[in-house]
């Protein structure tokens, strides 16, 4: 051995065996922080045009297994994926105009009222023990407007990530429902597209990953919906039988508020409450926030467990924290995307590691979880994917 390569070996020897393994995996770490630092930069740089396209994903999530039902009846594939996709349309439009019209008829009354009501609370707390006056009174609702947008700084700034102008809006509405259209015509070559951008030898490893991914968010989306649904008819039968005005555009809320674990909940359930006290006084707000407190608690305690629980698989602490983290990065489409995120990476990450993709079959050519069954542990194509027509791209 040369002097070179038994001095460079002395010296090697001479770094204790653990700090070496400590630099060798630090280097490492530090490339692979690098690495998402750059997708998380070009990330925010496309937010316009990835957010659609995320959308899209969760609603073909939705809308796959419907078409793939619908041509397993005998329907024209065509005919299947326009009524998917036509029908996802008339409802999102149905729900606007019903909020809209809801709102508009009741919206004089309301401001009246919000109006008095807000009189009678200062005139009340001048002639109280309190003796605020009202130039006291508008000092604080004007701090705590300031606490309130400070706060929020993380939420308004991701809403303006969705759109800053109504033409952002516009585009990011088009571009969703195109991708997903394009994702339930030719779902299974985008997805084998993505399978062959990889090395041969992770191809297996991806399209596993993939396939059982894409299953945990089809649970997802699906017991989603039903949550939130049981939360909206709650909330908004609980405001009709104590005569709380709005009550379809507070289950509109709430419904799509649930989409948002925690942050969703809250600010929908305060709003309900603020309804009512504002319109019916503070006995029957107690009761509505007594209302919105049981609803939430039958979701976090019975339907989180049993339902969520078995299709999400993921921690509560989990969810926090990646809700609070997904809101302070990107707002609230961060708070929106963040548990479905979550729940998705946690599985393909447990399938890599479980390293059942080794003795898997060769990768087909289908996308993931595109046929009526779950996809199972190995990639192998789903049974009902074989029973398509063959126009089936």
């Amino acid at each position: 051995m040369s002097e070179t390569g038994t001095t460079r070996r002395s010296a090697d020897d001479s770094v204790p065996l653990g700090m070496r393994i400590a630099g060798a995996w630090s280097w490492r770490i530090l490339v692979l922080v690098a690495a998402l630092a750059v997708f998380g930069f070009l990330v925010v740089q496309l937010r316009l045009l990835i957010i659609p396209v995320l959308v899209a994903v969760v609603l073909s999530a939705l809308l796959v297994p419907f078409k793939n039902f619908l041509v397993r009846h005998r329907w024209p594939r065509w005919a299947a994926i326009a009524t998917a996709e036509l029908g996802t349309i008339v409802v999102v439009a149905g729900l606007l105009f019903l909020v809209v019209t809801q709102v508009y008829s009741g919206f004089d009354d309301l401001r009246n009222q919000s109006i008095t009501s807000f009189n009678d609370l200062k005139a009340f707390l001048a002639s109280s023990p309190l003796q605020v006056s009202e130039a006291d009174f508008n000092n604080y609702v004007s701090q705590i407007w300031t606490s309130i947008q400070q706060d929020s700084s993380a939420l308004i700034s991701g809403a303006a990530a969705v759109g800053s102008s109504v033409g952002h809006v516009l585009t990011g509405v088009l571009l969703t429902l195109f991708s997903t259209l394009f994702m339930l015509i030719d779902g299974k070559r985008i997805w084998a597209w993505l399978v062959h951008v990889f090395p041969r030898r992770a191809r297996a490893a991806v399209d596993g990953a993939g396939r059982t991914g894409w299953a945990t968010l089809q649970s997802f989306v699906k017991v989603q919906i039903l949550v939130a649904s049981i939360d909206a008819v709650g909330i908004a039968v609980g405001a009709a039988i104590l005569g709380v005005p709005l009550a379809i555009p507070i289950g509109v809320l709430v419904f799509l508020g649930s989409f948002i674990p925690i942050i969703g909940a809250v600010v929908t359930g305060a709003v309900a409450v603020f309804i009512a006290l504002v319109y019916n006084g503070w006995v029957i707000a107690l009761i509505m926030l007594g209302v919105v407190l049981l609803v939430q608690q039958v979701e976090g305690h019975i339907l989180q467990p049993l339902v969520m629980g078995t299709a999400v698989k993921v921690h509560p602490l989990a969810v926090v924290l990646a809700v609070a983290g997904g809101s302070m990065v990107a707002g609230i489409p961060g708070a929106f995307f963040a548990v479905p995120f979550v729940a998705t990476l946690n599985v393909m990450i447990n399938y890599i590691a479980g390293g059942a993709w080794r003795t898997a079959p060769p990768v087909s050519a289908s996308p993931p979880g595109d046929g009526s069954e779950p996809p199972s542990a190995t990639p192998t194509t789903p049974p009902s994917l074989e029973k398509e027509p063959s126009t089936d791209a």
